[in-house]
């Protein structure tokens, strides 16, 4: 009843997008997000896949898709020239909060996406499954886009103020003054518009000055340069959302990768469905040429894969038996049968979208900054300029001068260029990583990372392939126990370490058997209660500090150690069993990585491990890395990475396990391995796709040179206001020049950051 008496109150009022939304989710149970993207006319739900089914989700979303799909091609969003919904979020709505039957959901709008969700949304829920349904309706036409109308009302505002111009000279004065009419409605409508939703909601931008500058130009009689201003500002804000949207569209090409269907194998033949029904422990065919639908690895066959547009690899990668692939490379001349690994929802490229639209949502330090000082400063502006116009004429001048004065100060002084500086910057250098296999979140990464004067590395899955595999087992008591043993209890765990030996003990014949309890004791090993009651543990000496160690186990684990490899203590029934050993493989590219990492002057780099002093000084010796802190507890990480920030200042951790999570929080920079666990994903601010050591060093140089483009802009675009207003009032600038120079620094800033599109550092090779 609650949910029909809050329906029948709203069905009252005017219903806004935001109101349909919210009653998909209030009246769906199961389902905690709806998303709407505006400019790609998709809606996104996510919902608790073990209430609602893949169909009934979908079912949910058509009347929703039907209802936005009327609205939103006259939508004020997408054309303002049909005007702005009194009830859109983006005006009233934004932050809205209200309580059904006692449930909390929230409407927010970043400009593109319109989100309703669950506030206390159960998280374990909601990322069982996050289902992407396409709009049925066609896409507003380009005719009813901003897109379309910004450059032609920029060139019939262009062409009004030379027409106007020969009229005037020609003595048409009537005629002109029309024409110039015509130029100020073409040339200050977009102004108009954005200025007006700002101030609905109690801000000032750069819109208001100039449209402001405009008209104090008209009313002194120069209405010729007002309109010449509006000219020069559409003709800017024209080239400034062609050029941002480069930089978007480089990031959400990502989008297009996934491939909508996917040809399914099952003992009847070959199906076509849709990528979202495929399902953990599928078969899927993929035929040369087509886009790989899913993670997964290959069962059968031999080709050759392009996986550049996720890990960033310049030439393909063979792929055989046994191989992992990628959702969204693309296989080459091969036919390739592959096991299903992860559901649509949890592929590497899924996240990857997830991580790039967060890092679009969030905003660096300096930009945040720069958005408050710009209303503080848009106020100074105006007062500066009524403070000119009134004093002025107190000290001689004539008030049509002095009014003219302030006009050009209002639009030299304003801070357009300083504040487009910042995300035209970074949005680049987040466009050109995501492209190469770095993923930020956001800027604020991008402002820390270069700031980076000690890098702390793990070993195991980071420096090292992670891949473990089984090399020795020291028997101390009976082996067919000890095998069991193992393969009972780490089977339970997904550690490569464990995985390792519980394969070993598979090919040796025994099968894993159910068991009561495990339990993980991070940087120790594993505990377990067997299916016959017995205590079971396998791990480092460290798990066995409350028993007494025999010689022969510690002799055992010593000898392993010295030769590089990792040892693990069987303890079974009161019993020592056996040490079991497994060695991890250096990666081929962590040398070189490390040496890039010193050539770009990082003062300190070095290993973070809970592995045994001797295999970490094994591995540090392959890579060059000298400093060497073994042994370590996660708490024990946090511990030293304090002392690295407390010698060399701010430390970036590089990891890709759940024992990492914590030190890839705390540290200034986290940076995970893209393939690693997803706590790890989760946890740090920048992901290096596929694995591939040699990102860090480029994300750590395009970090830097992004910084060095951000300073320019900010330096560059400071002295260009500075310059205008002191000419303002010595030179007698004239208000065309000062549009001239006003305009073309926020140009210039905003392709200075667009040249990080196409940055390549070299010293990432």
């Amino acid at each position: 009843m609650g949910v029909i008496r809050y329906l029948r109150k709203r069905a009252a009022e005017a219903d806004s997008c935001v109101d349909e939304m919210a009653k998909v989710a209030i009246s769906t149970r199961g389902l905690y997000r709806v998303r709407y993207r505006y400019k790609e006319d998709a809606v996104e739900l996510e919902y608790d896949s073990d209430t609602l089914s893949a169909a009934e989700a979908q079912s949910a979303a058509e009347p929703l898709l039907r209802e936005l799909g009327v609205r939103i091609p006259t939508c004020g969003l997408r054309d303002p020239a049909n005007g702005v919904c009194e009830a859109c979020p983006s005006v009233a709505q934004h932050g809205k909060r209200w309580q059904v039957n006692g449930v909390a959901y929230r409407a927010s709008f970043d400009g593109e996406t319109l989100l309703i969700e669950q506030e206390d949304a159960p998280k374990a829920a909601t990322d069982r499954l996050l289902r992407r349904v396409k709009a049925i309706e066609r896409p507003a036409p380009l005719w009813q886009s901003r897109a379309f109308w910004e450059p032609l009302l920029s060139a019939i505002t262009l062409l009004m103020v030379i027409m106007g111009g020969l009229l005037r000279w020609q003595n048409y004065g009537g005629a002109a003054n029309f024409a110039y009419t015509v130029a100020y409605l073409a040339g200050g409508y977009f102004g108009v518009v954005d200025g007006y939703q700002t101030l609905r909601e109690r801000r000032l931008d750069v819109n208001f000055l100039m449209i402001a500058a405009a008209i104090g130009a008209a009313l002194v009689g120069e209405a010729p340069e007002g309109a010449t201003l509006l000219f020069l500002f559409s003709l800017s804000n024209t080239l400034q959302n062609y050029a941002l949207a480069r930089s978007r569209r480089a990031v959400r090409a990502l989008m297009a990768l996934q491939p909508e269907v996917a040809t399914r194998l099952t003992a009847t033949g070959v199906e076509t469905v849709p990528v979202e029904a495929l399902q953990v422990g599928d078969r899927v065919l993929t035929r040369p040429g087509e886009r790989i639908p899913t993670d997964g690895v290959v069962l059968q066959g031999d080709s050759h894969v392009d996986q550049s547009p996720i890990t960033g690899e310049s030439t393909p990668v063979h792929k055989t038996v046994g191989s992992t692939v990628f959702a969204g490379t693309v296989n080459g001349n091969g036919v390739l049968e592959i096991e299903v690994r992860a559901p649509a929802t949890e592929t590497l490229l899924h996240r990857i979208m997830q991580l790039v639209e967060q890092a679009q949502e969030q905003k660096a330090r300096t930009q945040r900054w720069l958005e408050r000082f710009e209303q503080r400063y848009a106020l100074g502006v105006i007062g500066g300029a009524a403070a000119v116009a009134v004093g002025l004429p107190l000290i001689g001048w004539s008030f049509t001068d002095a009014f003219y004065r302030a006009m050009t100060l209002l639009v030299v002084a304003s801070p357009c260029a300083l504040v487009i500086s910042t995300p035209a910057t970074l949005l680049s250098a987040i466009a050109n990583a995501a492209r190469r296999g770095v993923l930020f979140k956001g800027g604020e990464p991008i402002e820390r990372l270069a700031t980076v004067q000690a890098l702390a590395i793990d070993k195991t899955g980071t420096l090292t392939t992670g891949k473990l595999e089984f090399t020795d087992l020291v028997l101390i008591g009976d082996e067919p126990r000890a095998w069991q043993v193992i393969a009972d209890v780490e089977s339970r765990s997904e550690h490569p370490l464990a995985q390792a030996l519980a394969q070993a003990a598979q090919a040796h014949g025994y099968a894993p058997q159910p068991v009561e309890r495990v339990e993980a004791v991070p940087g120790k090993g594993i505990r377990a209660t067997l299916n016959d009651g017995t205590e079971a543990r396998i791990g480092n000496l460290r798990l066995f500090e409350d028993l007494a160690v025999p010689e022969p186990v510690l002799q055992a684990v010593q000898t392993l150690l010295e030769a590089g490899q990792t040892a693990m203590v069987v303890w079974a029934d009161g019993q020592f069993l056996a040490v079991a050993a497994a060695a991890d493989t250096v990666r081929p590219e962590a040398s070189h990585a490390v040496a890039q990492l010193r050539a770009l002057g990082v003062p300190c780099i070095a290993m973070l491990t809970g592995d045994a002093e001797p295999i970490a000084r094994a591995v540090a010796q392959q890579t060059g890395i000298d400093r060497v802190y073994a042994d370590l507890l996660p708490h024990e990480k946090l511990e030293t990475l304090d002392r690295l920030s407390a010698e060399f200042g701010a430390t970036a951790m590089v990891g890709d396990g759940v024992n990492d999570a914590p030190a890839l929080a705390a540290a200034e920079v986290g940076v995970a391995m893209g393939a690693g666990a997803d706590v790890a994903l989760e946890t740090a601010d920048v992901a290096l796709v596929g694995n591939h050591l040699m990102h860090l060093p480029y994300a750590l140089a395009l970090s830097r040179r992004a910084m060095q483009v951000l300073k320019q802009n900010l330096i560059f675009s400071t002295a260009v206001i500075v310059v205008l207003v002191i000419f303002t009032f010595t030179a007698n600038l004239r208000l065309p020049l000062g549009v001239v120079g006003h305009e073309g620094s926020t140009l210039i800033v905003v392709l200075n950051g667009l040249r990080l599109l196409w940055y390549r550092p070299r010293e990432a090779g």
